[in-house]
């Protein structure tokens, strides 16, 4: 059987008085993960796998985050 993939809303929300949108990377294997960090813990909490360039692009516009805004976590 074949199924449709279903199409995401163009943007989501986040709460941007309580996180902060982050990338976790490793500094041996270069994984990066996607998230917000809770900025009264200090907890990450992932979002999603990012493998490739285009798809932080498509993490930060789904979100309406800018560049400047994303924290780099190592």
């Amino acid at each position: 059987m074949l199924f449709r993939k279903r199409k995401r809303e163009n943007t989501e929300s986040f709460d941007r008085t309580r996180k902060a949108p982050a990338v976790r990377a490793s500094i041996c294997t270069g994984e990066r993960v996607a998230g917000f960090v809770d900025l009264e813990t200090g907890n990450f909490e992932e979002a999603e796998y990012i493998g490739s360039d285009a798809q932080l692009q498509d993490f930060m516009k789904r979100y309406g985050i800018r560049e400047d805004e994303l924290k780099k976590i190592y």
